[in-house]
């Protein structure tokens, strides 16, 4: 195994904290100058904060950061997520992964495809349509996948694979997602 090569990472299980990792990488590989991308998978809508940051670092970093959010607002009046697929979640997920395949043609140093594991469980995406985009990452490219319910075949793909465990959440006590916090 090469050492220059990059690496696919995956950050699944049930715990709180994957996109945030995934985020996390990113901030770090700006600091260091690399070209980084970031598609968010079935994450459409506005309620997602991170953006507003993500939109400011783009001012100071315009070549070198790129993120493109797929998918429609899931999230009711801030409260509870829809969970069934409408015809236009599933157009946007096909979407998402047509544009994971153009952005592999380009010069990124690392792309993070957030909530890409989750669209199998979610019949958004069928895992056979997945892996030939995963397979075909060039060769120097640092691939983060993120989500919970990762399919066995990614996990086979993987260098690096963290699954967060949930010890306890709030959730459990009745406290709803949180702004800022949460989402």
């Amino acid at each position: 195994m090469k050492k220059d090569l990059g690496k696919i990472h995956i950050y699944t299980g049930n715990g709180k904290g994957k996109s945030t990792a995934g985020l996390g990488l990113a901030i770090r590989a700006l600091g260091y100058d690399l070209k980084v991308g970031i598609i968010y998978f079935d994450k459409g809508g506005d309620i997602y904060n991170e953006r507003k940051i993500l939109d400011i670092l783009k001012e100071k970093y315009s070549e070198k950061l790129v993120y493109q959010a797929f998918g429609t607002q899931r999230m009711i009046e801030g409260k509870e997520f829809r969970f069934e697929n409408l015809p236009e979640d599933l157009t946007e997920a096909k979407k998402a992964l047509t544009a994971t395949g153009e952005w592999f043609k380009q010069a990124f140093d690392l792309i993070i495809l957030d909530e890409l594991n989750t669209t199998v469980k979610t019949e958004l995406l069928k895992i056979e349509n997945i892996l030939p985009i995963i397979k075909a990452k060039p060769e120097k490219l640092e691939l983060v996948l993120t989500g919970r319910y990762c399919p066995a075949e990614l996990l086979d793909l993987a260098d690096l694979v963290t699954e967060m465990t949930e010890v306890k959440h709030y959730s459990h006590n009745g406290v709803m997602a949180r702004p800022g916090i949460d989402y």
